[in-house]
């Protein structure tokens, strides 16, 4: 039996994981949070594989074990792709993973080419590969890993001006492939990139369509949950891994995410 006060735990690497929060807030309105942000640890895409999964699969332990959580879901593309088996292997609590939107981007595009957007390590995994053989069967699939798309919706978050360069690379990394001025869908593979959408759009322009795998999460969680009763009996929690003046300038942030308790782990 649940505990009705037992939260659901999100995880990421930073704050890339709030624009799940936002889809899982609007179906289970009382539920309660712990979002959880490894700013210690940021960025993961730089990381080698064998990090990732020992980093991720050592802090959910702790995390599970101190908060007890209904479920958790791992709020990150990055980590998701390298360490979701290990980490459902160690936890005894059910597990969402996050996964690049392949399969809603191949039924959209109408060109039959598809831009992926993700970090370095996600656009290498076999993951990645089998979901495109899986769900993109005759279309065109290009990728690029964008790792300053990450600091930059960590920056636009703690109210910081982004460099609008930032966001033109991001769009000529995939336009300037062989193929690619037919993209007209682009997969967000990494869940800080939908917080700064509005930016690649004016990067990108209007034939463009972006696709993000938030909604279905908020569905996944909506399912694994249902007929459990839910008390919130405080205000929602954000956990971060390293206290600092980064933690500081997110607070209006948090606020706006209604995170109104921050503790460090």
């Amino acid at each position: 039996m649940t505990e009705a006060t037992a939260p659901i735990l999100l995880f990421d690497s930073g704050v890339g994981g709030l624009s799940v929060l936002a889809e899982v807030r609007a179906q289970l309105p009382d539920a309660p949070i712990i979002y959880a942000a490894d700013n210690a640890g940021l960025p993961y895409g730089s990381k080698t594989e064998a990090q990732i999964a020992a980093r991720v699969a050592g802090l959910l332990g702790r995390m599970t074990e101190r908060y007890r959580p209904r479920l958790v879901c791992i709020a990150c593309n990055t980590a998701s792709t390298i360490a979701l088996g290990m980490v459902r292997e160690v936890l005894e609590v059910p597990i969402v993973g996050t996964v690049p939107a392949i399969k809603p981007a191949a039924a959209l595009t109408e060109t039959g080419t598809i831009g992926l957007l993700g970090t370095e390590a996600t656009i290498r995994q076999g993951y990645v590969d089998r979901l495109e053989a899986e769900f993109a069967q005759g279309k065109h699939l290009l990728r690029f890993g964008a790792p300053e798309l990450v600091a930059a919706a960590e920056a636009k978050l703690r109210g910081e001006s982004v460099d609008p360069a930032i966001f033109a690379r991001a769009a000529a990394g995939l336009r300037d492939q062989p193929g690619g001025d037919a993209i007209d869908t682009v997969v967000l593979a990494c869940t800080h990139f939908p917080l700064v959408e509005r930016e690649l759009a004016e990067a990108f322009g209007p034939a463009v369509r972006f696709v993000h795998g938030a909604p279905g999460i908020a569905r996944r969680i909506v399912h694994l949950t249902e007929g459990q009763d839910f008390v919130r009996q405080a205000t929602d929690l954000a956990l971060f891994t390293r206290d600092g003046a980064d933690v500081a300038e997110l607070s209006a942030t948090l606020q706006n995410y209604r995170l109104l308790r921050i503790e460090i782990l």
